[in-house]
């Protein structure tokens, strides 16, 4: 563990740290405001969870647009990932409701095959949802019956009603994030501009022949922006996933090297950062038809 870090590992001790009964030892919904004023610290937990916050967002500046989303935010953390509150060391008071549960919960499920699709819970605190009044209530109408049936008798019905509200909660999440990306089209357009400059850039220069094809995380790294929500961002905007977004440009440097031919066809795939020439040759071909010989010929 990091030094000055909180390790939650369990569903209880967080319930416990918050000042709360644990409802149920892989499911729970939590009060923050019940607690006494905490330190911020870095933490991370050995679960997921949704948290809502009550404060008051004021305006959000995202890219060079400000956006009122006063009403309400949203954050989601999925296990193992590291969440700093800053300034380290500050006492704050918490306030809002957290929806935590535990991958064990939905083990064998429907949601279990498909919580990997939900991949907000890899985005930061900043790409957080901002919901409207009336997209909270919807969201609010599932916590309640989420919460009712956590606090009934169990039964063989439990956990299926748990886990059938859980995942359509999540369902109207993925909505509403999508709803987000058109609302901020043009602090979007932005964000592509700055990645394709990038990428432009990086294909130009050097950098190919020496570190190979650059990654989406690369990318996202350099517009501070996690992997996911850029990955995200992308394929909203373009149709396209980041990775095929960065194949057809190299795919159009390629097409205008092959055809010069002043180098051979190994020459080329070596500054392209292709490793050995009949990989660049399999590239080509899956992406055009034709190998990169056939298509000088032409």
């Amino acid at each position: 563990m990091l030094a000055n870090m909180i390790s939650y590992d369990t569903i209880k001790q967080y319930c416990q740290t918050f000042s709360n009964q644990t409802m149920h030892p892989l499911i729970s919904i939590v009060d923050l405001g019940l607690s006494k004023p905490l330190p911020r610290t870095k933490f991370q937990m050995g679960f997921y969870a949704i948290i809502f916050k009550d404060t008051h967002c004021g305006d959000l500046r995202y890219g060079n647009r400000y956006y009122d989303y006063s009403e309400g935010t949203i954050v989601f953390f999925g296990p193992g990932q590291i969440i700093a509150s800053e300034p380290e060391g500050e006492l704050h008071q918490p306030y809002g409701k957290a929806l935590v549960f535990h991958p064990d919960l939905i083990k064998g499920t429907s949601l279990g095959k498909h919580i990997h699709e939900y991949t907000f819970f890899s985005y930061q605190s900043n790409e957080a949802l901002h919901v409207s009044e009336r997209e909270r209530d919807i969201l609010s109408s599932y916590m309640t019956l989420i919460f009712t049936e956590i606090n009934q008798n169990i039964d063989k019905h439990s956990k299926k009603l748990i886990v059938s509200n859980l995942e359509i909660l999540l369902d109207y999440c993925t909505r509403f994030y999508e709803r987000q990306f058109i609302t901020r089209v043009e602090a979007n357009k932005g964000i592509l501009q700055s990645f394709d400059e990038n990428l432009t850039a990086y294909i130009y220069s050097n950098q190919l022949s020496f570190n190979g094809l650059p990654s989406v995380s690369y990318f996202a790294d350099k517009l501070h922006l996690s992997p996911n929500y850029f990955g995200d961002l992308v394929k909203k905007e373009t149709g396209k996933t980041a990775l095929e977004y960065i194949q057809l440009k190299l795919l159009d440097v390629a097409k205008e090297k092959v055809l010069d031919t002043t180098k051979s066809l190994s020459e080329i795939s070596y500054e392209l950062g292709f490793k050995y020439p009949q990989h660049f040759t399999r590239f080509f071909k899956q992406k055009t038809g034709i190998t990169p010989h056939e298509y000088r010929l032409n």
